[in-house]
């Protein structure tokens, strides 16, 4: 198949690779500066701007920072929209805004083309080693289409419902990380202080009902200060703000929600905070506690 593939950053390079490893063709549009030449050996073709790739390919997929990246890469003037025919489908799998990416789909069926959003879990680890989780808004059938593609990026694809529907069930995730991040961290910065050990404290919460992804993981990077990025902060507060904007238009309160925004705001605030691991949220509250708990 000849798929245009879109942001080749942390994630979508080696997404990319997968595709082409596959046997698929994939152009893209990149700066110079930003091509990787692994992928070039394996055969990414480079197009000139959106426009092009999506002239010359089957299925188009944006992998992209935020809600603004999305708009101009199909929206603008030498945008995927402005040169994409009827039948062609557009695959975002960026983390946005769900009633933007509403727009952006009634935009590519006005023109005749299909549009699922499929958002991603599994940060730079699972997007190396393809075993994404992929959250999907769109039409059954488009989906069906599609399907085999995303199963060489993910082990774990789930259609949601309609447009829309994968990036509020990624939203809802990030929901769930940063409060369980936010948890962890106030329980070891609690048996720190309170004298016990936190290494041990965690050992012995794994057997417990207490146990998660997140105690196991970040609970490690927090005990041993390796805060270097897997997901960064300033893409979790991203998609917190989608979250929580959301949640204004819908009249919602999400208080814990506000909480974790506000404890990874004040990481944030420092120099280079933003680019620390999401799991560095233990620093806001060991400054609030006069602890560390290292």
């Amino acid at each position: 198949m000849n798929i245009g593939f879109i942001g080749l950053g942390v994630m979508g390079r080696p997404m990319a690779a997968h595709l082409i490893k596959a046997g698929h063709s994939l152009a893209s549009c990149i700066n110079v500066s930003d091509i990787d030449p692994d992928l070039i050996a394996a055969g990414l073709h480079i197009s000139e701007s959106p426009a092009q790739v999506a002239a010359q390919s089957e299925v188009i997929i944006t992998m992209l920072p935020d809600t603004a990246d999305v708009e101009k890469v199909l929206l603008a003037d030498n945008g995927v929209l402005s040169a994409i025919d009827p039948g062609k489908v557009i695959v975002d799998m960026s983390s946005i805004s769900p009633s933007e990416t509403r727009r952006f789909a009634a935009v590519a069926n006005e023109q005749g083309c299909e549009y699922l959003d499929a958002p991603v879990s599994g940060g730079q680890v699972g997007a190396e080693s393809g075993k994404l989780t992929i959250m999907v808004g769109g039409d059954p059938k488009t989906f069906d289409q599609v399907r085999p593609l995303f199963e060489i990026m993910g082990s774990n694809i789930t259609l949601v419902g309609d447009v829309g529907s994968g990036q509020i069930c990624k939203v809802a995730n990030q929901i769930i990380v940063a409060l369980n991040i936010e948890a962890v961290a106030e329980a070891l910065v609690f048996a720190s202080k309170a004298g016990a050990n936190p290494a041990r404290v965690r050992e012995a919460l794994m057997g417990g009902f207490a146990a998660s992804r997140v105690l196991e993981a970040h609970g490690e990077k927090m005990i041993q200060r390796k805060f270097e990025p897997g997901f960064r902060i300033d893409l979790h507060r991203k998609d917190l703000n989608l979250a929580l904007n959301a949640a204004r238009e819908l009249g919602l309160g999400l208080p814990n929600t506000a909480s974790a925004m506000q404890l990874f705001n004040s990481i944030a605030a420092q120099e280079n905070g933003g680019s620390l691991d999401h799991s560095a949220m233990i620093l806001a509250l060991e400054s609030l506690a006069g602890h560390d708990i290292g």
